[in-house]
């Protein structure tokens, strides 16, 4: 049977457990966008609140010292991009009619489309929206990201106001109230600091009940509305009786079908999206149309990545009863499809067989999650 070529393919799949990755990513920084009157259209990449630009007006360069408060430690790097003091958000810029000849409009400097194509071509982990993100822009940005995620694998992941995604990739923050250097803040103005306090968080570490040492105060909802908000996938502030802390660190999945409940947990997505993107790029970089897809180079190729699985078990991020091999079964499905009598053959022939210029491996991990839930029993 014949095939239609298309560029090459590397599929990485998860299933019931996480299937992933080879390169260490690293994380740590957020894409803020800002309204700013002076300066529509300009982007910066900041490495510390000492080169925030001063032409920034004074709520906007708060905004971003908020942002490098970070969690365990500031944010790697701060993207900033400014749109129009009354430009908004919306759709990218409508595709070139088919067949015109006319070149599509360019999206104007400082516009809701332009900052989204510029957020096309940034490296970030964490995106947030302006102080004063309304919920329709906020449902711009959330197709972005899921789009982004979906179709151009891409790991981007955004905190964003009161918006139930039911996605992986977005952090549904909730709090009210909250109460900060003589201010009181909304969630839309606190997601660029929550969206830091990630981004500095190791991985080896979940944002659950990280503190806020600046927040004196937030609205509070009761131990019943806090479970019953976690419950919904929305991240939320919570005041023990002395500090303000974050809740449990979850996004804002909820469906979860097929998939397990680690999903929900913004530390796991955290390794899961890291491992798919330094496997993606690793084999594209090392591997794609380097070596002879022979049965040796297989081996090479699989040697690898234990490799770098071996290194991520060694720094407690996932178990270290990770397995990864040819997956035989998709070979044999593949071998039957170009017309290859499988039946007849043993398991070590399938595995040995010519797959032209695919690679089927099969991956089992299983990451490990921070201690969140502590049981203890005191006997009197």
């Amino acid at each position: 049977m014949s095939e239609t070529l298309t560029m090459p393919t590397l599929t990485i799949a998860f299933q019931q457990r996480a299937r992933s990755s080879v390169a260490r990513s690293q994380k740590g920084t957020v894409a803020l966008l800002l309204r700013d009157a002076g300066t529509a259209g300009q982007s910066w990449a900041l490495a510390s609140p000492g080169q925030i630009p001063e032409k920034l007006g004074v709520e906007n360069q708060n905004a971003v010292r908020r942002v490098f408060k970070g969690g365990v430690n500031p944010p790697k790097k701060v993207l900033i991009y400014c749109l129009g003091a009354e430009d908004t958000l919306n759709a990218e810029p409508a595709a070139q009619a088919e067949g015109g000849e006319e070149p599509p409009v360019q999206a104007q400097p400082g516009s809701g489309a332009a900052a989204l194509k510029w957020l096309a071509t940034q490296k970030f982990d964490y995106l947030a929206g302006p102080a004063d993100l309304s919920e329709a822009e906020a449902a711009v940005l959330k197709e972005w990201i899921i789009r982004q995620r979906e179709d151009n694998r891409a790991i981007y992941k955004a905190v964003l106001p009161g918006c139930a995604a039911d996605n992986e990739g977005v952090v549904n923050f909730t709090a009210s109230g909250i109460q900060a250097a003589g201010d009181v803040f909304d969630a839309a103005a606190y997601c660029g600091r929550i969206a830091g306090l990630i981004a500095g968080t190791p991985m080896t570490q979940s944002v659950t009940y990280s503190v806020l040492a600046e927040v004196e105060d937030v609205d509070r909802l009761g131990g019943a509305g806090e479970d019953a908000a976690v419950g919904r996938g929305e991240l939320i502030l919570t005041h023990d009786g002395e500090k303000v802390k974050l809740g449990r660190g979850v996004n804002s999945l909820t469906s979860l079908g097929e998939r397990p409940g680690i999903w929900q947990k913004i530390k796991i997505v955290e390794v899961l999206d890291m491992i798919q993107q330094d496997l993606r790029l690793s084999i594209q970089d090392n591997y794609m149309g380097k070596f002879q897809n022979s049965y040796d180079n297989k081996l090479l190729l699989i040697t690898a990545i234990k490799l770098y699985l071996q290194a991520l078990a060694k720094d407690q991020l996932i178990e270290q009863d990770f397995t990864c091999d040819i997956d035989v079964d998709e070979q044999d499905r593949w071998l039957q499809s170009q017309g290859v009598a499988t039946a007849d053959m043993t398991e070590r022939q399938i595995r040995e067989a010519n797959t032209g210029t695919h690679v089927f491996l099969d991956l089992d991990l299983t990451p490990i999650d921070a201690i969140e839930d502590v049981h203890v029993k005191i006997y009197l």
